[in-house]
């Protein structure tokens, strides 16, 4: 008895191991992004002849100037199969101009069965040497370059990509850049997560590891941020309207990171289909009025878009986004594009207004009085601060980053909040609430 009761719980116990992470790439080509379902998809998409793929193909046969040739070039290659088109990117990555690492792992990947052994050799070796420049540091887009590398020329049989991409998942991601996703300290403007989710896509087509579970809860709230980090107006260009993420530089928005900034959309739909919140995102992105018919966005549209996913009206989400770990906050007065906006952003305060981006500051606009934004009140705190109830949500900013104070409202018991990283703290109330409101500094301990 005892020999057959140890028999049938060592499966239970089995089943209860994890198995340890492969960092070895066995997948076929194409690996990067054009895993089978999606290329089935792109394929379908020129057959049916969508407005998306005639406008990609349009650019791309009238030999127009893309910024990113090697993306381009080899992206159609990849789905119309033709080896002239084919050899037209393998020239562009051999050439002395083309250094981009990234681009040259999708020629490779992406035109691997037009290739040559001489030219698979030479492309795979200034491969190689890209990634061996950009060394262990580096930021974001220098790891997403090193792993799309490595992964795109992973055919040696002695594995040379798994010392990469174990450095790059175990030490540089989950060791340092989620924890510091996930405490605020590192804060990614809409456009800069686009290298984040080329990075998570290539690792989990590729190795099976979803990189979201290092900060879970960031990449949870990651898409609505995507929508509410943006300015209720839209952008009039010649070849297609923009949404505008919000930027802390002066001067007209700069086109090249409102395009990526919806790659990075578009891309993390593709990445999580079924959750209700990337569902929103679609929702958001998949207007036709904002398909990106340019030199540099027609790739990305044509790539990330899929006009067959579902999508959920983001009428439904909440006016306002607030993550304590950064002091991130935007608020909107509604969903039209003419709403009054107001965003809080590495440190700078700003109010959409009428079609006009106005700086604020403590000493301004919020010191002299709350600007309301909808149903939201917006003010600057101070030492012993006394207000009237505003709103259904107040935020009361510019206090000290992580310092604790004590808040008294008429008829309640006094309590303790804590600013946020911003030095934020943000206040609730049902609607018609009256009641007068006390801020004061806690006092320190001796």
């Amino acid at each position: 008895m005892r020999v057959l009761f140890l028999a049938s719980f060592m499966p239970l116990v089995l089943l209860g191991q994890t198995a340890p992470e492969e960092f070895r790439v066995y997948t076929n080509h194409p690996r990067l992004f054009l895993r089978p379902q999606r290329l089935r998809l792109l394929k379908r998409e020129r057959e049916r002849q969508s407005m998306r793929w005639r406008q990609f193909e349009t650019l791309v046969k009238a030999s127009a100037q893309m910024p990113e040739p090697g993306l381009a070039l080899a992206l159609d290659a990849a789905i119309t199969e033709d080896p002239a088109v084919a050899q037209k990117a393998i020239g562009w990555a051999l050439g002395s101009g083309a250094s981009d690492p990234r681009q040259l792992a999708f020629v490779y990947d992406w035109c691997q069965d037009a290739l040559t052994q001489q030219q698979s050799e030479a492309l795979a070796a200034k491969i190689r040497s890209a990634i061996a420049k950009s060394g262990t540091p580096g930021g974001l887009s220098a790891q997403r370059d090193r792993v799309l590398g490595a992964i795109a020329i992973a055919d040696d049989a002695s594995h040379p990509e798994e010392a990469v991409l174990k450095s790059v998942v175990e030490n540089w991601f989950r060791a340092g850049y989620a924890p510091s996703l996930a405490e605020g300290r590192t804060i990614l403007a809409p456009p800069d997560a686009y290298a984040l989710i080329e990075l998570m896509h290539a690792v989990r087509d590729n190795l099976n590891i979803d990189l979201r579970e290092a900060a879970s809860g960031y990449f949870r709230t990651l898409p609505e941020y995507m929508v509410l980090a943006n300015y209720p107006a839209p952008y009039r260009a010649p070849e297609n309207e923009y949404r505008v993420p919000i930027y802390t530089s002066s001067g007209q928005p700069d086109l090249y990171q409102a395009a990526l900034a919806r790659a990075a959309g578009l891309s993390m739909v593709g990445y999580e289909t079924n959750a209700r919140e990337t569902q929103y995102l679609q929702g958001w992105l998949i207007q036709d009025r904002f398909m990106m018919r340019g030199t540099f966005g027609a790739p990305y549209e044509y790539l990330w878009a899929n006009p067959y996913q579902p999508g959920l009206s983001y009428f439904y989400l909440p006016l306002t986004f607030h993550d304590p770990h950064s002091g991130a906050l935007f608020v909107r007065s509604s969903w039209e594009e003419e709403a009054v906006w107001f965003g809080l952003f590495r440190g700078e305060a700003q109010l959409f207004d009428d079609g006009k981006i106005t700086v604020l500051n403590a000493k301004g606009a919020l010191a002299s009085r709350p600007i309301t934004v909808g149903t939201a009140s917006i003010l600057a705190g101070r030492n012993r601060i006394k207000f009237p109830v505003d709103g259904e949500q107040m935020y009361v900013v510019g206090l000290e980053p992580r310092r604790r104070y004590q808040i008294e409202i008429d008829d309640e018991e006094m309590r303790e909040q804590e600013a946020d990283a911003a030095g934020t703290i943000e206040l609730k109330f049902p609607p018609d609430r009256s009641a007068g409101i006390r801020i004061e500094e806690e006092a320190s301990e001796h």
